[in-house]
């Protein structure tokens, strides 16, 4: 089974395995807090939150009618069973949630989950805490280089329009304009701190795999352009397996579906400080 790993920023030897369904849904939760305009620290819980709810997975079942990452309940409010298995739909929900908490940012991580999901067990989120943060500092692109994964694909379609898809499905065709869609504008004029992926093959890339995503200088969560495009690298990673991504480069730096130990490299480019595009080249 493909496996995925994060290592601490910090160099502390702290790291973190999972699956490479996890990640997906780990870089869903990430993509939709920052779209909010959420900080780390909001992540961190949602994340810590799903991690003890359901494992980070997706499931059909629960403790009574509870559904999903979340374990959410459609007989509590949360919305339809349809709309609640929808990752995307239940990490909205999460952070709807979450931003009502007063002063969450400064509240234990254990006080803050438990006020959004009211469990019975409210110490539990407390053991994920380690996880989730290295995670949130990976795929919230603050700690650069830090997400790898095998990258073996599963069986589910892949493809550059499934990237382009997936991108729209986790950041939003509002937040994300994809070039070429009917309601996008073209990359020349998408308006500035907003993110947009080329065509396959645009921009001199020479290759009809290559999707080329153009990074923002600004974003609502803030970090700089810099933290968006490691951002944007990351998830492209966490979804190698899903949508069959075989190199995703950005920075400088390349990472390759099953190299060695699927580590960040340099590209030899010696473009470290070149931070506007994310290329991802995939299978198909």
């Amino acid at each position: 089974m493909p496996k995925c790993t994060v290592v601490s920023g910090k160099g502390d030897g702290t790291s973190y395995e999972f699956t490479a369904e996890q990640a997906v849904n780990a870089a869903t939760i990430t993509a939709v807090g920052t779209n909010r305009g959420m900080p780390e620290r909001a992540v961190t819980i949602a994340l810590a939150t799903a991690l003890q709810e359901s494992g980070l997975r997706n499931i059909s079942h629960g403790d009574r009618d509870s559904l999903g990452l979340f374990q959410q309940r459609p007989s509590q409010g949360w919305g339809t069973e349809k709309e609640i298995l929808d990752p995307t739909y239940a990490a909205n929900e999460f952070y709807e949630h979450l931003d009502k908490v007063p002063d969450y940012a400064q509240l234990p991580l254990t006080v803050a989950a438990q006020r959004v999901q009211r469990s019975g067990y409210p110490e539990a989120y407390a053991k994920h805490e380690p996880d989730a943060t290295v995670l949130a500092a990976a795929l919230t692109g603050r700690a650069v280089a830090t997400l790898t994964c095998d990258g073996r694909p599963d069986m589910r379609p892949g493809g550059p329009d499934a990237v382009r898809a997936a991108l729209v499905r986790d950041f939003g065709r509002e937040e994300f304009q994809e070039a070429g869609a009917e309601v996008a504008a073209t990359p020349s004029a998408t308006p500035s701190g907003t993110p947009s992926v080329s065509p396959t093959g645009a921009s001199g890339s020479g290759n009809p795999r290559t999707v080329i995503v153009t990074v923002p200088k600004t974003s609502a969560a803030g970090g700089g352009e810099r933290q968006r495009g490691w951002a944007l690298a990351h998830w492209a990673v966490a979804n190698s397996s899903a949508l069959h991504i075989e190199r995703v480069s950005y920075a400088g730096r390349v990472w390759t579906a099953g190299n060695t130990q699927s580590e960040w490299r340099d590209d030899g480019s010696g473009a470290r400080n070149s931070t506007g595009e994310v290329r991802i080249v995939t299978g198909q």
